[in-house]
């Protein structure tokens, strides 16, 4: 996955923008890796995955061009979304800015390439092992899965396998109904990827009058996470960032907004019975069921939900590193400590 950097000199010059660079392009053949990929690898797991890259730098370009006599708030609510995509991975990577406004477009199109491959690299490496490792989570330890599911051929899974089905069926419908199950299973129900599916409920129960309640809590969820950023032997173990996973070689210390988006995706493409990742199958909706997952999450309306959901997911796959966002013991030393401090500081604001 290493390579020597291109150093790519990247600029602008009768730059064209065209369509939204949050959606995935068409296929193109990758370069050699190289720090670039790397890069890609990691931003499209954790902040935003199914996006075409040169297209994203081409435009953020542009914009911050266009954003020197206006303000990105006039802008509609997709194309914000975008530029503050761009602006985060220009951000991550030391010197990029610099770089993609002192070249030529052809030299912004090929670090984008670059990005993207790491970006496509990651998410169908990711899709190759949890379509195996997923089906050791969809049963309680011990139990058998009946009917057996293949590892390597999904055809038999999806509204076709009971257990997959309950886990697929979207959340306002009664997987337990016959006719819903026949109408799911026959394609005559088409699930859309707003539709969201039990799996993504704590115990796999959904509640229509209290809505967040366990969402985005499962174990299947957990365990999806730990084994692409933790690693595969993490599920089984205490939450904790080994050498060889993921987020220790990148330096992640808490759970994104997009990583969970993410993972959610990947476990739900894994669990149906599509064979291939596509920006163009309608039977998964994955593009939609990924940018819907993201709308939840970036809703400055549910911020407070939110920030309970990520404090508890952070606690669960990097304990170590969230002991800022626990409570203090009661009694401490540390309590002790923090009270006498607060103590000092009101006597000073009295005096």
């Amino acid at each position: 996955m290493s390579g020597d950097e291109n150093n790519p000199h990247i600029g602008s010059s009768s730059r064209k923008r065209s369509g939204s660079a949050l959606y995935m392009g068409p296929r193109k053949k990758a370069t050699s890796s190289n720090p670039l990929v790397l890069h890609g690898r990691h931003f499209g797991r954790t902040v935003f995955a199914l996006c075409n890259y040169p297209s994203l730098l081409t435009g953020g370009i542009l914009r911050l061009e266009e954003l020197q006599d206006s303000s990105i708030e006039d802008y509609p609510a997709d194309v914000r979304r975008e530029h503050r995509v761009f602006m985060e991975l220009v951000d991550s990577y030391p010197g990029l800015l610099e770089r993609l406004t002192a070249g030529e477009e052809e030299d912004i199109i090929h670090v984008g390439e670059l990005m993207g491959k790491g970006a496509s690299g990651a998410r169908g490496d990711d899709t190759k092992t949890l379509k195996s490792a997923v089906i050791e989570w969809l049963m309680p330890r011990g139990q058998p899965l009946i009917p057996p599911l293949s590892r390597n051929i999904k055809s038999d899974r999806g509204f076709n396998h009971e257990v997959t089905g309950a886990l697929l069926c979207p959340a306002d419908l009664d997987w337990s109904n016959a006719e819903t199950k026949q109408s799911l299973k026959s394609g005559e129900t088409a699930v859309r990827g707003d539709q969201w599916p039990m799996f993504l409920y704590a115990g796999y129960v959904y509640d229509p009058e209290a809505p967040w309640q366990g969402l985005l809590r499962s174990d299947i969820l957990v365990f999806g996470f730990k084994h692409v950023f933790t690693s595969p032997s993490s599920v089984e173990k205490e939450p904790k960032a080994t050498r060889s996973g993921n987020a220790y070689l990148h330096g992640m210390k808490s759970v994104t907004k997009g990583s969970l988006a993410y993972i959610a995706t990947q476990v739900r493409f894994s669990l149906s019975s599509s064979s291939v990742f596509s920006r163009t199958d309608t039977v998964t909706d994955s593009e939609t069921f990924y940018h819907s997952i993201l709308d939840l999450l970036e809703d400055p309306d549910e911020c407070e939900e939110v920030a309970d959901l990520m404090t508890w997911w952070t606690r669960r796959i990097f304990p170590n590193s969230s002991s800022s966002q626990r409570s203090t013991s009661k009694n401490s030393v540390l309590s002790k400590i923090r009270e006498k401090r607060t103590a000092l500081r009101a006597r000073g604001n009295t005096n």
